[in-house]
């Protein structure tokens, strides 16, 4: 039986999501035989170049296009995907084949303590952003973080940082001009990393003195697609849709799919200043999305049914559009 190729990025983050699919399916496809392809993509080889250029001077997908080249040439099978990565255009002949169930959507401050060395500005456990005092440098490479960053505390400063997961953490420790960051529950747990009781992020290669605070929704809504891993593959390939049938939480798709239908109706991609998540209560669906596209933050929230999940994004869209 011809081998299954299940088509990844080669970063720590990606691997980690990328081996967990892997081990779903072989779990549920004994009889199959399934290996990772790693694929570098454009996003991997630009590191110093800005995310908030994406779409303008960066072409659009920079994380995917690779992956799903490989799959209409037919040398991958599946791509696993960062949903948040994912455009929510894709190339004629593939989908969004199945999504996994969503891990924790919310994003952490991470920040030095208090006896950090000298020279180096630390924080109390448990510190939020509107303690932070005016002038605190907390780097991102979000426009969504940035915006909702200065949203909550406009005295602080928010620059640009790119690298790794680990990187990131580790520029934090050692740039004294750089008080925090802000990172997203999900991959950090993915990579085994944890906050201890006390506070302190914790793992492998970790620096001492790293402390975590998790922000609620109420004060940085997530990305679109944030959490969630999806699986895009070709929309003719009825074996691959079967693997995918298995492999998809509902609930999930159903969320994302509100959430990416929010993302398409405002025009914008992944880096787009805008942000949307939609959750089932009860037996409704129920989204809140927010805007800095056109100035100020525009806030909305509606439900629908699970089935209506497409309809409610589009109507989010319209109403942070009017």
């Amino acid at each position: 039986m011809a081998l299954i190729h299940i088509a990844t990025r080669g970063s720590a983050l990606a691997l980690a999501q990328s081996n967990a699919v892997l081990a779903q399916c072989r779990a549920a496809f004994p009889d199959l035989e399934f290996a990772l392809k790693i694929i570098k993509t454009t996003g991997d080889k630009l590191q110093t170049a800005s995310m908030a250029q994406e779409g303008s001077s960066l072409p659009k997908g920079l994380f995917t296009k690779e992956l799903e080249v490989a799959l209409l040439e037919s040398t991958a099978d599946m791509a696993v995907h960062s949903l948040k990565d994912l455009p929510t255009e894709l190339p004629t002949g593939l989908r969004l084949g199945s999504v996994g169930k969503r891990a924790d959507v919310r994003d952490v401050l991470l920040y030095r303590d208090v006896s950090a060395k000298a020279g180096r500005r630390g924080f109390a456990a448990g510190t939020k952003v509107d303690q932070l005092p005016s002038g605190a440098v907390v780097a991102t490479s979000s426009t969504r973080r940035r915006a909702q960053l200065l949203e909550a505390n406009a005295g602080i400063k928010a620059p640009d940082i790119r690298g790794n997961v680990l990187t990131r953490i580790q520029k934090l420790a050692e740039n004294a001009e750089l008080d925090g960051t802000i990172l997203a529950l999900a991959g950090l747990t993915r990579l085994n990393y944890k906050i201890s009781d006390e506070g302190y992020l914790t793992g492998e290669n970790v620096p001492a003195g790293i402390r975590a605070t998790v922000l609620s929704t109420e004060i940085m809504l997530p990305c679109v697609g944030q959490g969630a891993v999806g699986i895009e593959i070709r929309d003719t390939d009825e074996r691959l849709a079967n693997i995918c049938a298995r492999l998809n939480d509902l609930e999930t798709f159903q969320c994302v799919t509100a959430e990416r239908e929010f993302l398409a109706g405002m025009g914008g991609g992944c880096q787009s200043p805008v942000a949307a998540y939609a959750l089932m209560q009860g037996h409704r669906l129920t989204m809140t999305a927010l805007s800095f596209a056109n100035g100020p933050m525009r806030r909305a929230e509606a439900s629908r049914t699970p089935e209506q999940a497409a309809e409610l994004g589009r109507f989010l869209a319209s109403q942070l559009k009017a």
